[in-house]
């Protein structure tokens, strides 16, 4: 349930950014320090399913680790991170952002139930 909570208030914190409750930079700072420990929490996750031979639920974790660990790989170099207050209101990366913290959260809203009945 952390990570439901965690994509939770990423989508809330990018929502205060869209309507300029807070500025770039503090909303970027946000999001950035949890980028890692989401990424930790989710890998450490997947290796327990793993190891404990939950061959299904490891599979389907799979996907969402790959995009975390992807999105972590490919920030550019001089960036401050995921989030970048610089670039987020360029390129549409606001809503881009926006729409990945949405689909994380209903992958972990879904997979929420299918750990329960597994």
């Amino acid at each position: 349930m952390l990570y439901c909570s965690l994509t939770n208030a990423q989508v809330i914190t990018l929502s205060d950014l869209e309507c300029d409750y807070l500025n770039a930079q503090q909303c970027c700072y946000r999001l950035n320090l949890w980028v890692i420990p989401k990424l930790a929490a989710h890998l450490l996750l997947s290796l327990v399913f793993l190891l404990t031979g939950h061959f299904y639920l490891f599979l389907a974790s799979l996907p969402l680790a790959a995009f975390l660990v992807r999105e972590y790989v490919k920030v550019p170099a001089g960036n401050f991170g995921v989030y970048d207050p610089t670039e987020i209101h360029r390129m549409g990366q606001l809503k881009a952002h926006m729409r990945d913290s949405v689909i994380g959260m209903g992958y972990y809203l879904v997979f929420f139930f299918i750990y329960l009945y597994w």
